[in-house]
C-alpha cells in the first residue's frame, strides 16, 4: 500500500502518518525502487492501534509509552490514569455548567450584566443595583459603568473570601434609606469632572464637593473593611498592594476624578481615626 491508501484505510491523514514516523510511533516501511514507501498489513494494524489510543484521549507521549517494549508502563496503568483524568474533567465540567445555569437564566429574563459572566455573588449584587435603580429614566452614568467594570475585575482577581467580605461591606450602600440617590449623586459629580482642569480654582471646589459626596455615600462597613491605614495610603498615592494595582486604578480616571477619589480616601481615613479616638475616650 502507498501512504495515501494506508491513510484512507485506517481513517487518518498522510500528515499524521508522517508525524507518527517522526515520533517513532509507527515504524518506517521499506521503500520501493522508485523511492515510495511500501506499507503492509502490520503497518495498518499498528496505525489502527495508535488511532484507537488517541481517540481514548491518550497523548502521543503516552501512546509511545504503551507501544514501547521497555517503557515499564502497561496499557492498564495508562488507561487507569486516563480514567482518573477524565473524572477530574467531568467534575470541572459539572461545576462550570452549574455556574452557567444562573447566567443563562439571567440572559433569558434580560438580567445579564454587560460585564458578565461574573460570580454568583456579584451577579446577585448587580441584580440588587439594577432593582434599586429601576425607576431612574436618565441615561446611565459613565462612572456607574466604570464602577461595575471595577467590581467585575475585583471579582476575577480577589480570593473568594476577600470577594465575599468586600461585597458584604458594600451591600449597605444599597439597603440604607437614600443610598441609591447618594450613589447616583456621586456618579454625577464624578462625571462632571471628566474634562475638568485641575489648575482651575473652580475645579478644586468641585473636587472637594465630589469627595464629600463620595464619603457620605460609603457605608461604615466599607470603612471597616478598608481600614484607616489603607485608606490613608490610598489617599497619599502610596502603594496599598505591591502589584501596581493602585497606580493602574487611578490612571483609569481623569486627573480631577482621581483627585476626588484620593481626597475622599483621606476623609475616610480621618473619619476612621476620629471614631477610633471616640472609642478610646468612651472606655476611660
Amino acid at each position: 500500500m502507498r501512504i495515501g491508501e494506508l491513510a484512507g484505510l485506517v481513517g487518518v491523514t498522510t500528515r499524521a502518518i508522517r508525524h507518527y514516523h517522526h515520533l517513532g510511533l509507527l515504524p518506517e516501511p521499506e521503500r520501493r525502487s522508485n523511492g515510495y514507501r511500501e506499507y503492509g498489513l502490520r503497518h495498518a494494524v499498528a496505525l489502527a492501534r495508535v488511532r484507537r489510543l488517541t481517540e481514548l484521549g491518550l497523548g502521543l507521549t503516552e501512546v509511545r509509552d504503551v507501544l514501547a517494549d521497555d517503557a515499564g508502563r502497561d496499557l492498564a496503568e495508562v488507561l487507569a490514569e486516563l480514567d482518573a483524568d477524565l473524572a477530574r474533567q467531568e467534575d470541572a465540567i459539572r461545576e462550570r455548567r452549574k455556574r452557567l445555569r444562573p447566567l443563562l437564566d439571567d440572559a433569558e429574563h434580560g438580567r445579564l450584566s454587560p460585564e458578565g459572566p461574573v460570580s454568583p455573588e456579584l451577579a446577585a449584587f448587580f441584580g440588587e443595583m439594577a432593582h434599586a435603580t429601576a425607576e431612574r429614566t436618565r441615561p446611565e452614568s459613565v462612572m456607574a459603568a466604570k464602577d461595575r467594570e471595577f467590581l467585575a475585575l475585583f471579582d476575577t482577581t480577589a480570593s473568594p473570601e476577600d470577594r465575599a467580605a468586600f461585597l458584604t461591606a458594600l451591600r449597605p450602600a444599597l439597603s440604607t434609606p437614600g443610598a441609591v440617590e447618594r450613589a447616583h449623586a456621586v456618579y454625577e459629580r464624578l462625571d462632571a469632572l471628566a474634562d475638568a482642569d485641575l489648575a482651575d480654582p473652580r475645579t478644586q471646589a468641585a473636587v472637594d464637593e465630589a469627595a464629600r459626596t463620595l464619603v457620605d455615600a460609603l457605608p461604615d462597613s466599607l470603612l471597616t473593611h478598608l481600614g484607616s491605614e489603607g485608606a490613608q495610603a490610598f489617599a497619599e498615592g502610596r502603594p496599598v498592594r505591591d502589584d501596581g494595582f493602585l497606580e493602574a486604578f487611578l490612571a483609569d480616571f481623569a486627573p480631577a476624578q482621581a483627585a476626588a477619589v484620593q481626597r475622599a480616601m483621606g476623609l475616610l481615613a480621618r473619619r476612621a481615626s476620629d471614631r477610633s479616638d471616640e472609642g478610646r475616650e468612651g472606655t476611660r
